[in-house]
């Protein structure tokens, strides 16, 4: 479910009353993207466990309302507007965090961080996982976006993985059968919170995967520019790259107020130190609407906007546990 209405302070409010110490109120994100630029959340909540997101989906279905909740991992494919995000942000931790390698199979917490996904596999001699170490996300992200690189992505490697659903309060565990990845994209809904994922690998030389690691490492270095950026801004059309697009129409390094298109690469725009994320926005648009006019070509962001006026709230409208027929009231006046 997507809206622009913003949600009344007065719900919000309620959700803080019923969330109590575990909430904190106007929480900057932007230091939690790589952009390092945008406003605050009206309410931030960490949860640890699944306990805590129980928790939350009762505080979120006693509300009686649906309420903005956007799911912050690594905040590297996040823009977040000055104005903020007017609803609830959510972050994993805890246990969500947790890594183990069992060969073949890597199970990984939502949280945890794909190039420490990809090193811990590496180690442990298992192959398969070393395109994720130039990938700066979470697994959890992975898990929404198919994320990939390098020849490969998150659905050749992917086993089962487990869901929270916000909306409902349960979870589930699937099989990749169930995933239907796209490019950058699978079937998570807006609702579903990601628990868990866990991969298939293949065994194999612990110094080869190392190797190749360093490799990737060491090519994102040489062709990738650094600095405050979320990777590419565009996916790529067939048969061309988003990035020989915007070259073309020369707008490698073009500037606007604190945002530039990379003079490195032109699929990256950069923000300067205390910039603005409007900027940022500002600068996708142009960019946007200039490869459509000279090369008829509409590019489709892949980075993901929130907060500004002409982007959907992901809204959450969680329901009520039902009762039981056993448990339920009858023959009452």
């Amino acid at each position: 479910m997507v809206s622009r209405t913003p949600t009344p302070a007065s719900v919000l409010g309620a959700l803080a009353a019923a969330l109590g110490d575990r909430v904190r109120r106007d929480e900057p994100l932007g230091p939690r993207t790589t952009y390092r630029v945008g406003g605050t959340a009206a309410l931030w909540v960490e949860a640890r466990d699944e306990a805590d997101l129980d928790a939350l989906h009762v505080a979120l279905a006693g509300v009686g309302h649906p309420v903005p909740v956007l799911v912050v991992g690594k905040g590297s494919n996040l823009l977040v507007a000055d104005a903020g995000f007017p609803g609830l942000a959510l972050a994993l931790g805890g246990e969500f965090e947790e890594v183990d390698v069992t060969a073949p199979l890597v199970r990984a917490g939502a949280a945890a961080g794909l190039p420490v996904v990809a090193r811990r596999s590496a180690a442990a001699g298992l192959r398969g996982m070393e395109w994720a170490v130039g990938v700066p996300g979470s697994v959890g992200g992975a898990l929404r976006m198919n994320a990939g690189g390098h020849g490969a992505d998150t659905a050749s490697v992917l086993r089962r993985y487990g869901l929270f659903d916000l909306a409902t309060g349960r979870s589930a565990e699937h099989g990749a059968e169930e995933f239907l990845p796209g490019y950058r994209r699978s079937s998570l809904a807006a609702t579903d919170v990601a628990l868990w994922a866990e991969f298939a690998l293949v065994a194999g030389d612990a110094a080869e995967a190392r190797d190749l690691i360093a490799d990737i490492v060491r090519w994102r270095r040489q062709n990738q520019p650094g600095g405050s950026n979320a990777g590419s801004v565009f996916t790529n059309p067939p048969d061309v790259s988003a990035g020989q697009l915007v070259e073309q129409c020369g707008l490698k390094g073009r500037r606007l107020g604190s945002a530039q298109v990379s003079p490195k690469h032109a699929n990256f725009i950069q923000a300067d130190a205390g910039g603005s994320a409007d900027d940022v926005r500002r600068l996708v648009d142009l960019v946007g609407e200039t490869v459509a006019r000279h090369c008829g070509v509409h590019l489709v962001p892949e980075l993901h906007m929130v907060g500004f006026a002409d982007t959907p709230l992901p809204m959450v409208d969680a329901r009520r546990p039902q009762p039981s027929p056993s448990t339920s009231s009858k023959g009452r006046a």
